[in-house]
């Protein structure tokens, strides 16, 4: 990737699939058993969307967002659901003793995955949970061919490891297994993308997340020659129905950590 840098998250463009997006959070908040003496953390909070929902599902606790996008913070600062917001880099983010530390859709981004799993699983209290969730979509069209494209039109200019990546399930498995309770599972969301008469509905639904650093990358016209390439593809391997929409199936692994 080139050394520019990423300009901050856009809340608006995450938000336009609010609810799809939404609805793996609430799995996971549904899937915690326990939850220990401490503070309720969302890592990763971004603009606060599970803040109403944790806040009402563990009374009690003091409920803080971490997140490292001052626009994404402003947004979860609306809401009126936290305690606390702490502008924080989650790589190097610590804290004393959590009751909870909630992170969807989030802890993808970061690197070594040995080393920050059992980190934050020290962070917890006894009782404590790790509940984590993260797109498992790398393999399939929507993701892949951005990176392919990428490399084919501009090679070198794109670190194509740079980006999102999450381990095989197994490696999570034991890495993890022997630090307390642990589940892990996959789940497969079929989502509508809505009909959208500028753009595919699959690179609207990507170009805010997995596509941003590969975008930002590239000069204006640069990103219109990838975009045009990716839809293109796009409209074969994600064909549009007759109203315009598009199904859209999504991976995303989930597990859960009791200490």
């Amino acid at each position: 990737m080139t050394d520019r840098a990423l300009s901050d998250w856009n809340p608006g463009a995450y938000a336009r699939f609010r609810d799809l997006r939404l609805r793996p959070a609430l799995d996971l908040m549904g899937a915690i058993r326990s939850v220990g003496g401490g503070d309720v953390i969302d890592l990763g909070c971004g603009g606060g969307v599970m803040g109403e929902s944790l806040k009402a599902r563990f009374p009690g606790h003091w409920l803080v967002g971490v997140d490292s996008s001052p626009a994404m913070l402003e947004s979860a600062r609306e809401t009126g659901a936290y305690d606390k917001l702490d502008e924080a880099d989650i790589a190097v983010w610590r804290t004393g003793r959590a009751g909870l530390i909630f992170s969807n859709a989030t802890l993808h981004w970061l690197k070594d995955h040995e080393t920050l799993f059992p980190r934050l699983a020290g962070m917890l209290a006894t009782g404590g949970t790790l509940a984590v969730q993260m797109p498992h979509q790398n393999n399939a069209p929507s993701h892949r061919v951005w990176l392919s494209l990428v490399d084919e039109l501009f090679p070198g200019r794109v670190d194509l490891d740079a980006g999102p990546g999450v381990m095989k399930p197994p490696r999570y498995f034991h890495l993890l297994n022997d630090l307390g309770a642990f589940t892990l599972w996959e789940t497969d969301y079929f989502q509508v993308l809505p009909a959208d008469p500028e753009a595919h509905p699959v690179r609207r639904f990507t170009e805010s997340t997995f596509a941003r650093p590969i975008l930002e990358s590239l000069n204006e016209d640069e990103q219109g020659r990838l975009i045009r390439a990716y839809e293109e593809v796009m409209e074969k391997a994600y064909p549009r129905g007759a109203d315009g929409t598009v199904l859209f199936p999504f991976r995303r692994l989930f597990f859960t950590l009791t200490v």
